[in-house]
């Protein structure tokens, strides 16, 4: 089974989006990737952010950032 995959970046982590992460590594339905730059540094300077299978899912805080994840992946089904 593939298994939906959110992305962060080491900068945004530092910023805040490390709560969120840490409460999804929970989830053994999702695979999460750390990475030094996703490339989105105006959004990682200003907001919270992850990639969601290659779609950029933001908030303004951790919690919010972990609720769009999993609004995010109902909305838009893998399959």
């Amino acid at each position: 089974m593939i298994k939906p995959i959110v992305e962060f970046c080491i900068s945004n982590l530092a910023s805040g989006s490390q709560k969120a992460l840490e409460q999804l590594e929970k989830d053994p339905n999702l695979d999460i990737i750390e990475y030094g730059c996703l490339g989105y540094c105006g959004k990682c300077a200003h907001m919270l952010f992850a990639l969601v299978n290659g779609e950029v899912v933001k908030a303004e805080t951790p919690e919010q950032l972990v609720e769009h994840i999993y609004e995010h992946l109902e909305e838009n089904p893998m399959f």
